[in-house]
This record gives structure tokens, C-alpha cells and sequence, in this order.
């Protein structure tokens, strides 16, 4: 069957939170402490997370929600909306794009991405440093990092940003 991307619905929330812990588990052990990502509570409070997500009227229509299924089951989720940083200069921000490992390499990550961010704006987003397979991913999709990085909750971060051709 394939996989499918459409925008997140309530009903997905335990997916959506599955899928954002798990992914996390995966990508970050080593970069991220054990103490977090091995937190018992971690899923609830994703949970939380997508419902206030989803449920919030102040995101109207500036907040996009994807998710990706794999026979029913969610494998992937994303996440942009409105740029937060002081110095954007930039229409959307990518805030999450994660998927399972076992669905690298089948076009999940790139349906994602263009379900939540007009491909004809300029967009930017953080991804932790060192993580070379989403850099690469990024890169392929038009971002560059710009030169600026961050370090939150111990983890180095990296800036990169797309300005698509005649968007100033």
C-alpha cells in the first residue's frame, strides 16, 4: 500500500505523539539525554502538545499539520507555521518534520515537507548539528545554513533557509 500524507485530524494524536517520540528516540540517543527521551510521560505530554496543536484557534490558518500513514498507522508527522525568529525575513518556519527510520528513503519526509510549507516561499528551519542525514535532506529540498547556530537543552543547532528563485 504505500504511504499517505494528508493534514492531521484530532483522531491522529496518539500517532502523532508516537511518532514524534519515537523518532526522537531514534535520531537523537546521544545528543539528547536518556533522562528525556526515556521519560515515561514523554508520549503524554507530545500528546498535549498536538492536541494544543490542533485544537488552538489562534493558529487558524497560519499553523499546517501533516501526517503520514503507512496502513492506517502514522509514520511521520510535520509541522510549520508562522517564522518565531527575531531576525526572519522569511514567510513559513518549519518547526517538525520527523519520521520512523523504517520509512527513510520513501518519499514520507518529502510529502511532509510539501504538505506543510508552500514550495513557492521562503521558509527556514533548526535541525540539530551534528545530524547529516537530515542536513542532506534539507539540502536536496533548496536550504542552506545560513551561519547562524544555537545551543538549547544542549543540543547545537543549525539555521537553514530556502529563498526560492524571484522571492526576495
Amino acid at each position: 500500500m504505500g504511504i499517505v500524507v494528508r493534514r492531521a485530524e484530532l483522531g491522529d494524536v496518539g500517532g502523532l505523539a508516537r511518532v514524534h517520540v519515537g523518532s526522537w528516540r531514534e535520531t537523537y540517543r546521544g545528543l539528547f539525554s536518556d533522562a528525556i527521551l526515556d521519560d515515561p510521560t514523554f508520549v503524554e505530554r507530545r500528546e498535549r502538545f498536538w492536541t494544543r496543536v490542533l485544537t488552538d484557534d489562534r493558529s487558524g490558518s497560519t499553523t499546517r499539520v501533516a501526517v503520514a500513514l503507512s496502513a492506517d498507522e502514522a509514520v511521520g508527522v510535520a509541522m510549520a507555521s508562522v517564522p518565531m525568529d527575531d531576525d526572519a525575513a522569511w514567510d513559513q518556519q518549519l518547526y517538525v518534520l520527523y519520521t520512523y527510520a523504517s520509512v527513510h528513503g520513501q518519499g514520507a519526509g518529502s510529502s511532509l515537507l510539501a504538505a506543510v510549507v508552500d514550495p513557492d516561499a521562503s521558509a527556514a528551519l533548526w535541525v540539530a548539528d551534528p545530524n547529516p542525514r537530515a542536513q542532506a535532506f534539507y539540502r536536496k529540498h533548496g536550504f542552506r545554513w545560513d551561519g547562524t547556530s544555537k545551543v538549547e537543552d544542549g543540543v547545537r543547532e543549525i539555521r537553514m533557509v530556502r529563498i526560492p528563485d524571484g522571492v526576495n
